[in-house]
């Protein structure tokens, strides 16, 4: 836990890690609160305006009887195990579940089509899956394809054959079990990440992740927790942003966490549960924000009192921190980081002036430079990569089974985020882009090479670039170039076609807004697409 102090550089140097040798994610977030004294740990909202409350009590015990459960069904220690669930009791249960029984939780977006979850248990060869009806429907289509596959449980009421119910394997199973004595360096949590070459890469993780994760919560959240903190996010816990951000930090505090299932993020709404539930504190991806903004007088119409919201992704801009002070009455901080390694650079408008468009500095306990090609520390105002010094505990352990793209991740002890950066005087870091493709648009980090390998599943496509094209709402958009067939004729039917198979096959996040129809790609002497180019192009004609 941070040590508060006047500067930044008093609680920087006054951080000390302290990971131990042995560490359980589930016994952390779950057992250790359960002494009996009803203290709240969700506070669930649906989509129908139910609300139902669970104590640390009610965790600990529903998530033994689900452990029982799937070590009766051959669950075991190492396992990979596929969390296909939005917000809802039922994710946070299976979490505790798993860790707590040594396995390797996988949580994947409830918006995932056919290819992109059968490419995900494939390659983590998952033994299991926990999900709802609608998820064991898309799962049940291509369990065929996925031989290591045996157990499917299903959250909902709704009969799913070929699924085993969630509620009755738990009413079944005994309350009693004794969690594995993991280390902090055994692997916990499987989350796979967007590559800008070759398909998605599953970043490991171990159990010390979480604890790494503590001070790049606290710090941009102003100390978090303090008296009353109550967290919410509109980010889905299968993501890093609301798993390891929000919902597993929260509940190793001891603090509530409010979830809600909906659908699309609607802003009018955010603010009626801001209010209705008292919440406190939040992670707000810079989207979420933006739309926020556009709903007139929410003073005057909801009774909210937030403490700290926090957001990355993107640079907010002098605008949406304006913003916040005025209409949330907080300094909006914003923080950086990324799937492999998380929360690392960030502001706390407490110990340090806030800086409009700078991601902030180096959080405690990381030592995070700009670095060049040769792994040096380049001086300031000079552009070059960021990188995070190892040993760190929050550090993956490696891309599962993926030796090549682990070392790649490496300049000798730097860890390198692909992001290029330069370091001011005063140590702020400011973003200026991508050694790479990857895309950013809402928050999600994206890569064009699984969008453009399902462009070209499609009869109509001969080949495909993808890139990011400016966006004034998300950053950037999903853009596709295509060269179609030669006997296809290209219009709007066909590009809204496109458009619904890729959402289908793979997300809605990342099926492309905007389709160019190209007699060719620029390609490169070898015949690589050069999207550089059209990248290039995108950026002129946005001027």
């Amino acid at each position: 836990m941070l040590t508060k102090g006047n500067t930044y550089e008093e609680v920087y140097q006054g951080f000390k890690w302290d990971i131990p040798e042995y560490y359980n994610i589930g016994v952390d977030i779950c057992d250790k609160w359960a002494k009996g004294d009803s203290r709240r740990a969700l506070i669930f909202h649906d989509a129908k305006g139910t609300t139902k409350e669970y104590t640390f009590d009610d965790l600990k015990s529903i998530s033994n009887r689900l452990a029982n459960a799937l070590k009766a069904q051959g669950i075991e220690r190492g396992d990979r195990v596929g969390i296909l669930l939005p917000q809802c009791p039922e994710t946070g249960l299976a979490h505790i579940a798993l860790y707590k029984m040594g396995a390797v939780a996988v949580p994947m977006f409830t918006l995932f089509g056919p290819d992109a979850l059968e490419y995900r248990l494939n390659d983590c060869e998952a033994r299991g899956i926990v999900t709802d009806a609608a998820g064991a429907e898309k799962v049940l289509d291509i369990k065929d394809s996925i031989p290591s596959l045996e157990t499917i449980v299903v959250s909902d009421e709704k009969n799913v054959p070929g699924s085993l119910d969630f509620q009755g394997l738990v009413d079944k199973a005994s309350e009693s079990f004794t969690p594995v004595h993991t280390m902090g360096e055994d692997p916990a949590l499987i989350i796979y990440t967007s590559g800008t070459t070759g398909p998605p890469k599953g970043a490991l993780h171990a159990h010390r992740v979480l604890l790494a994760h503590i001070p790049g919560v606290e710090f941009p959240h102003n100390f978090f927790p303090q008296p009353d903190d109550r967290f919410w996010t509109p980010a889905d816990w299968a993501w890093a942003g609301g798993l390891l951000d929000v919902l597993l930090p929260s509940w190793h505090h001891g603090v509530p966490v409010v979830g809600y299932r909906g659908g699309k993020f609607d802003p009018e709404f955010a603010f009626e549960l801001i209010s209705k539930f008292k919440i406190r504190n939040a992670f707000m991806p810079p989207t979420a924000l933006k739309m926020m903004r556009q709903v007139p007088n929410p003073r005057d119409r909801y009774d909210y009192d937030m403490r700290t919201i926090g957001s990355g992704g993107e640079p907010l801009g002098e605008e949406l921190l304006s913003w916040g002070r005025e209409v949330m009455g907080l300094d909006i901080n914003e923080f950086y980081g990324q799937t492999e390694v998380n929360l690392i650079v960030g502001n706390c408008a407490e110990v340090m002036e806030i800086k409009s468009g700078s991601m902030g500095r180096p959080m405690p306990g990381h030592v995070v430079e700009v670095i060049d090609q040769k792994g040096e520390v380049v001086p300031p105002g000079q552009v070059g990569e960021v990188a995070v010094k190892r040993p760190d505990p929050v550090l993956f352990l490696e891309y599962w089974r993926k030796p090549d793209a682990t070392r790649d991740k490496f300049i000798g002890d730097w860890c390198l985020t692909g992001d290029l950066a330069q370091k001011d005087e005063d140590g702020y870091i400011w973003f200026k882009g991508r050694t790479d493709d990857l895309i950013t648009s809402s928050g999600y980090r994206i890569g064009p090479s699984e969008i453009e390998d399902c462009l070209t599943k499609h009869g109509a496509v001969v080949m495909a670039a993808v890139i990011g094209a400016p966006d004034p709402v998300r950053g950037d958009i999903v853009k596709a170039f295509i060269v179609p067939a030669p006997d296809v004729t290209p219009g709007p039917e066909l590009e809204k076609e496109i458009k619904e198979f890729v959402k289908t096959r793979l997300s809605p996040h990342e099926y492309p807004r905007a389709i160019e129809f190209m007699e060719e790609l620029p390609l490169t002497a070898t015949g690589k697409i050069m999207r550089r180019e059209l990248r290039k192009r995108e950026m002129e004609k946005d001027k």
